[in-house]
């Protein structure tokens, strides 16, 4: 044979290895039924270090875990993992049935043991849920399990809506890294603060996983995430930029989903300062927020202008005294509280008034409303210095050093006002690093934690509601909008209102 056949041969050998190699790739990528997987990319702007349900939300938002009782679109409670609850006396013992066919994602069986292990370790790994729970005993008998807490919690179960209370399999390590829950997704691999991968869990208890893999990935610049959408890196995207939503709204190719959320944007003081425990200085600074150009020109129009901690038509929300926006009103707080102003600077015993006030960047319009607060404060001789951090809440938690911070919260995740109450204004809440007290309005909240009528504590919220108002214990900014985009091609999306769902067994793709 000559040197040519030789030469021929080996690019046909070639040609064919090339094929059977493009083949299998396909293969791979479609499975061996030939179908195409369906996947999406989610891309978000919350950042997470850890998957560790019980220190952070990433677990239930990505379908990997469940909570025993969870939340629907019209803030009513519906069980998930428990079928079923009671209480015998008033809200102190409480029974839960538990679903009798759910399995954990290594295939464990899901028995009331199983929750009170998971509930075991929540409580001993996070401070918080331990305060919230008030968890004293629990007894587990099958697929029921008995909970006796500290003292009455007519509210209880709406308590076991938090994402931190996810049931796991406790027995296992590696929390931070790859959580089993019994979710319809279980984790791949997971990079902190980067990359979720997720695959579909087969022997999911709730019905069929329209979808076959998952990607969650993170990135706190709005900009970013709206470019990763219109370049088909992203197929659903939260929060893109405010700016950019009219131009997303006329591309065909892409659908937005914008629904009134629960979050308020909020000022928080650090009553643990002396300069505020004057109430007056308080209200000084409330009055300089511009609360209606906030909404229209930081939030584009896509926020409501917040009286209090709830939406104005929440049923614990009371009639409030209008907000104004006033730097001679501010000024006269300000001489109330012994402030004078010389030479542009408001001063006090020979010393400027000077604040340090906190924010952060994955919420982009915090930063902004810190600099228009700074802005006004300097008209009337108030000097804001402002610190961007990475966790709000650690450093908040952490520090003393600070004096005022912006922060964003969804205040009433559960369609009741005591969570917030509880967290913002009662020793030892999760959100309470200002050192918040007023004996008054604690007497209230331990009212409103005994009390089980709806109507009753409806009315004890509004009570809370307005010492918090008059007191100016915080300033509540603006009400944000919750909002979406994603290809056309994606099916079943629904945008939580409550911010703690995202990817479900419902989520679907359109395949070519």
């Amino acid at each position: 044979m000559n040197k040519k056949f030789y030469i021929s041969l080996l690019i046909v050998l070639l040609t064919l290895l090339t094929a059977c190699s493009a083949e299998n790739a396909n293969s791979s990528a479609e499975g061996n039924s030939g179908e195409k997987k369906k996947e999406v990319t989610f891309l978000s702007n919350f950042p997470s270090e850890t998957l560790d349900p019980h220190l952070n939300y990433t677990a239930v938002r990505a379908g990997i875990t469940e909570t025993l009782v969870r939340v629907n679109q019209d803030q009513e409670l519906e069980g998930w993992l428990a079928e079923s609850w009671d209480t015998s006396d008033g809200g102190q013992t409480w029974t839960f049935q538990i679903r009798k066919n759910v399995t954990f994602q290594n295939g464990k069986k899901v028995d009331a043991e199983a929750v009170k292990a998971s509930l075991e370790r929540n409580i001993q790994v996070s401070e918080a849920m331990k305060t919230a729970l008030k968890i004293k005993s629990m007894e587990a008998d099958g697929q029921t399990l008995a909970i006796t807490t500290e003292q009455k919690l007519p509210q209880f179960p709406s308590e076991l809506v938090h994402p931190n209370t996810a049931i796991v399999d406790s027995t296992l390590e590696n929390m931070e890294q790859e959580p089993i829950g019994t979710g319809p997704f279980k984790v791949v691999s997971f990079e902190p603060n980067s990359k979720l991968d997720l695959e579909r869990y087969g022997e999911y208890w709730d019905g069929e996983v329209k979808l076959d893999r998952a990607t969650m990935t993170f990135n706190e610049d709005a900009n970013a995430r709206t470019t990763a959408l219109q370049s088909g890196d992203a197929d659903i995207v939260y929060r893109p930029a405010i700016e950019s939503l009219e131009v997303l709204k006329s591309d065909q190719s892409i659908k937005t989903n914008v629904v009134s959320s629960l979050r308020t944007h909020l000022l928080m003081y650090n009553s643990g300062k002396e300069t505020f425990k004057d109430p007056n200085v308080r209200k000084a600074l409330d009055a300089l927020i511009d609360r209606q150009a906030v909404a229209n020109e930081i939030m584009a129009g896509q926020a409501t202008v917040a009286q209090g901690p709830f939406l104005a038509d929440s049923p614990f929300s009371p009639d409030y005294e209008k907000k104004q926006f006033s730097i001679e009103k501010a000024k006269k707080y300000l001489e109330e509280a012994g402030y004078e102003k010389k030479e542009g600077k408001m001063v006090k015993n020979g010393k400027q008034l000077t604040l340090k006030l906190m924010t952060y960047s994955y919420r982009p319009e915090l930063p902004l409303i810190s600099q228009v607060l700074q802005s006004n404060a300097k008209e009337l001789g108030i000097a804001i210095e402002i610190q961007q951090v990475e966790n709000i809440d650690e450093y908040l938690a952490e520090k003393t050093d600070w004096d005022l911070a912006t922060y964003s919260l969804i205040t009433a995740p559960r369609g009741d006002a005591s969570y917030f109450l509880n967290s913002a204004y009662m020793a030892g809440g999760a959100i309470n690093p200002g050192q918040i007290h007023n004996d008054e309005l604690a007497k209230l909240i331990e009212e409103l934690n005994q009390t089980s009528d709806k109507e009753r504590r409806n009315e004890v919220s509004k009570e809370a509601i307005q010492i918090i108002d008059q007191e100016k214990l915080h300033s509540f900014l603006v009400h944000p909008n919750n909002f979406v985009a994603y290809k056309d091609h994606v099916l079943n999306w629904q945008t939580s209102k409550s911010e703690y769902y995202a990817l479900t067994k419902d989520l679907d793709v359109r395949t070519k």
